[in-house]
C-alpha cells in the first residue's frame, strides 16, 4: 500500500495543504476508514465461508505430549479457531462395520466392493489378459480396463487382515490372512521358499538356486564381484519369485526393484510386499521395462524362465538398455553349470549346451565381458563406454545400433532388437554418463544427468534448492504426524510423483524404502536423476491403475498430482485407485492448491478417511495447504457373516 503514486496514510500529526478546506479533507479521511472497513469485511465474510467448507489445522499452535499422532490426544489450541481435532496414526486392528459413513447431501458414499475384488489388480486381471496374444508373454502384460470398467467402490482387505509384522520382522514373517493362498507352500516346498505356520507362513530366505538361504547365496555373489563398497547400490531382479534376493539384499544397503508377472504362482509380488521388500507386478515381454535407460548397477536372474537367447536376444538387450556402464548381469540356474545338473532339469545336453550358447552370443554382441562362472552363478560385465564396441560394429552390425531416439522413454514403449548407445566420451578410460559417486556419498552429490545439462530445466542450483526444500518439507512432515519418524510403524511408502526425489531421499536413514513416481504426463523426466542418486522407482500414468496388489503401501504423498491431472482424469478415480492400494490405517499426505484440497477431502470424506486440511510449512498465507489422511480399518465379512446377511 506504500509507493510513489499512492497517498500516504493519514496520521494524527499529519495538515491539510494550505489549498485544501479542512472539510474537505476529514471528507477523504473518512472516505480512508469507510474503504479499510469494507475491505476488511469482504475478507471476514470470505474467510467465514472458507472455514465453513474446511478446517486448517496449525500444528504450531498445538502444545504437545506424547499420545496423539500429530503430537497429543491431551491438545489444547492457544488462539486458533481454525484447528480441529487431530488425526489419529496408531494401529488398532479394530474392525468395523465396513467402513460406512452417516449420509451427506454434500458427500458422495464410495460402498465397499464385492470381496471377490479382495485382490484386484485392475491391469493385470486374468480374464481380460486371456484376450490377448499368449505369444512372447502379451497377455501377462499391462491391459487396462476401459473407463466405464472402472470400479466405484473400496476395495476390501480379507476378513482377519493385520498390519504387518514390523521390519525387519515382516522380512520373515506374514499373516496368513492377509495373503491367503498356500500353493506356493505346496510347489515350490523343497526349494525353502515358504512354510505355513498356524496363522503365518515363514520365509527362511530359500529359492530354487539357492536352498542354503538368500544370504548365503549373497555371499557367494560378493566373492566374485565387490558388494560393499558402495559402487553397487540399485539392482533389478527379473521374475523375482518372494524376492528373498532383494530382501537379503537390503542389510547390505543395495536397493533391489523385484518383479514377477501374475501368473499361476499364486501371490508372489503380494508376498514380497507384505515383506516390506519393494516389487511391482511386471514383464519382459514386448514393452519396454518402466525405467529409464542407465538406471541399475546389477540385473539379477535366478531361474527366471526369461529365454533369453531367443527373439534375436531382444530381452538382454532390454537388460542392457536399464544397466548402467560398468554394470553387472547374474545368472544362476538353467543353462548355467549345465553338464553337472541337467538330469535334474530334465532337458538333454544338446539343448542346454545350444541355450548358453545362444546366451554367450547375444552377451558378446553387446560388447558385455563375462568375468566368471563358478558353480551355479555366471555374472557378465556391460562396458563402460561404447568407444570400442562401435569399432566391432563396423564388422559385424548384429545387433545394430538403435536409430537416434529417447532411451529413457519407457511406457508402452515397443523394445526394439537393437543396441541402446551410450552417451559419447572422449576417450577409452572414460566413463559413459560421468562416473556415479559411490553410496552412501550418490545420495545428495550432484546427479551426472543434471552436471551434464541433460534434463531440461534443472541445473545444479535447482537441486541444490530442491534438497534444502524437501530437507525442511520432510521435517515438518514428522512434526504433523511423529509416526513417520517412528521405526517399524511404516515401511512401504509411495511418492506419486517424485520429480527428483527429495522426498524420498530425507527418508533414507529411516528403515523404509520409497517407491518414486515419475508420471509420464510430468513435463520433465527425471526418473534418471532418481536412480543416479541411488534411488528406485517406475514411470506411471495415475489415470490408470498401478501394477500393484491391493493394500501395497503404508504411506502415500502425493505432491500436486491433482493438479497435474486436472482436465486429463477424475479425481475420484485417482483417489479410489489410492484407496485400493493403501493399507488400512495407512496415512496419506497430499500438497495442492486449497481449492483442490477442498475438493479431494469431499471425496476422502466419501472413502472413509478421517482426513485433515494443514497449513503450508511456510505459514497460513501460502494458498498451498497439505491434506493429511489416514484409511479407515474395515475388512470383507466373514464367511459366515456373508451366510447371515
Amino acid at each position: 500500500m506504500t509507493g510513489s503514486n499512492q497517498t500516504p496514510y493519514y496520521t494524527p500529526t499529519s495538515k491539510p495543504s494550505s489549498a485544501t478546506h479542512p472539510f474537505s479533507s476529514w471528507k477523504k479521511i473518512n472516505l480512508y476508514y469507510l474503504l479499510a472497513a469494507i475491505s476488511f469485511l469482504c475478507c471476514a465474510c470470505y474467510y467465514a465461508g472458507y472455514l465453513q467448507h474446511t478446517t486448517i489445522f496449525t500444528p504450531s499452535k498445538i502444545t504437545s505430549s506424547t499420545t496423539n499422532c500429530f503430537t497429543s490426544q491431551n491438545t489444547t489450541t492457544t488462539t486458533s479457531p481454525i484447528s480441529s481435532s487431530q488425526l489419529d496414526f496408531t494401529t488398532h486392528h479394530a474392525a468395523g462395520d465396513g467402513g460406512a459413513v452417516a449420509p451427506d447431501d454434500t458427500v458422495k458414499i464410495y460402498p465397499p466392493c464385492d470381496v471377490k475384488y479382495s485382490e484386484y489388480t485392475p491391469c493385470e486381471n486374468h480374464q481380460r489378459s486371456l484376450k490377448f496374444n499368449r505369444d512372447r508373454l502379451i497377455y501377462r502384460e499391462r491391459h487396462c480396463p476401459e473407463q466405464n470398467e472402472f470400479l466405484k467402490c473400496r476395495i476390501p482387505a480379507p476378513y482377519g487382515y493385520k498390519n504387518p509384522f514390523k521390519w525387519p520382522l515382516s522380512r520373515d514373517l506374514v499373516w496368513y490372512a492377509n495373503v491367503p493362498h498356500k500353493e506356493l507352500t505346496v510347489e515350490k516346498a523343497v526349494q525353502n521358499w515358504i512354510r505355513y505356520e498356524g496363522d503365518r507362513f515363514r520365509f527362511p530366505g530359500g529359492g530354487t538356486m539357492f536352498p542354503n538361504g538368500a544370504d548365503a547365496y549373497i555371499d557367494d555373489i560378493g566373492e566374485l564381484i565387490n558388494l560393499k563398497d558402495g559402487s553397487i547400490r540399485t539392482a533389478i531382479d527379473t521374475g523375482c519369485g518372494v524376492a528373498s534376493w532383494g530382501a537379503y539384499l537390503l542389510s547390505r544397503n543395495i536397493l533391489a526393484m523385484s518383479f514377477a508377472p501374475r501368473d499361476t504362482h499364486e501371490g508372489q509380488v503380494q508376498f514380497a510386499l507384505e515383506r516390506g521388500v519393494p516389487a511391482l507386478i511386471g514383464v519382459i515381454a514386448s514393452k519396454r521395462l518402466p525405467y529409464p535407460s542407465r538406471a541399475f548397477d546389477m540385473a539379477h536372474c535366478s531361474r527366471c524362465l526369461i529365454p533369453w537367447g531367443e527373439y534375436d536376444g531382444t530381452y538382454l538387450m532390454e537388460v542392457d538398455r536399464v544397466l548402467r556402464p560398468g554394470g553387472y548381469w547374474i545368472l544362476s540356474g538353467p543353462p548355467i553349470h549345465w553338464r553337472k545338473y541337467w538330469k535334474g532339469w530334465d532337458r538333454t545336453k544338446e539343448d542346454l549346451n545350444a541355450e548358453q550358447t545362444k546366451i554367450e552370443q547375444v552377451a558378446k554382441s553387446l560388447c558385455w565381458r563375462k568375468i566368471v562362472e563358478k558353480n551355479d552363478i555366471a555374472i557378465w560385465q556391460k562396458p563402460y563406454n561404447h568407444v570400442h564396441c562401435k569399432e566391432l560394429r563396423k564388422a559385424s552390425k548384429n545387433p545394430p545400433l538403435c536409430p537416434a531416439q529417447d532411451p529413457d522413454r519407457a511406457w508402452y514403449t515397443e523394445i526394439e532388437t537393437c543396441l541402446t548407445s551410450l552417451p559419447e566420451v572422449s576417450s577409452e578410460e572414460k566413463v559413459a554418463g560421468v562416473q556415479l559417486e559411490k553410496w552412501p556419498k550418490r545420495l545428495y552429490a550432484i546427479p551426472p544427468r543434471i552436471s551434464r545439462g541433460t534434463v531440461n530445466g534443472v541445473t545444479v542450483e535447482t537441486f541444490e534448492k530442491d534438497s534444502q526444500l524437501w530437507k525442511r518439507r520432510v521435517s515438518y512432515y514428522k512434526t504433523v504426524n511423529n509416526q513417520l519418524g517412528q521405526p517399524g510403524r511404516y515401511r512401504n511408502l509411495l511418492d506419486m510423483n517424485a520429480y527428483l526425489g527429495g522426498f524420498a531421499a530425507n527418508l533414507t536413514d529411516d528403515p523404509v524404502w520409497v517407491m518414486n513416481i515419475v508420471p509420464v504426463e510430468a513435463k520433465i523426466n527425471t526418473l534418471g536423476v532418481i536412480y543416479e542418486r541411488g534411488l528406485i522407482g517406475t514411470y506411471h500414468s495415475w489415470c490408470e491403475a498401478m501394477s500393484t496388489y491391493p493394500r501395497t503401501y503404508d504411506v502415500i504423498h502425493a505432491d500436486s498430482v491433482f493438479t497435474l491431472y486436472k482436465d486429463r482424469c477424475e479425481m475420484e478415480d485417482i483417489l479410489l485407485e489410492m484407496d485400493r492400494i493403501l493399507r488400512p490405517e495407512g496415512s496419506v499426505i497430499i500438497r495442492d492448491d486449497v481449492d483442490t484440497l477442498i475438493k479431494v477431502k469431499r471425496i476422502t470424506d466419501g472413502l472413509n478417511w478421517d482426513s485433515q486440511i494443514v497449513d503450508h510449512e511456510d505459514g497460513p498465507l501460502e494458498r498451498e495447504k497439505l491434506l493429511f489422511a489416514v484409511k479407515s480399518y474395515w475388512t470383507a465379512p466373514s464367511t459366515l457373516e456373508s451366510k447371515v446377511s
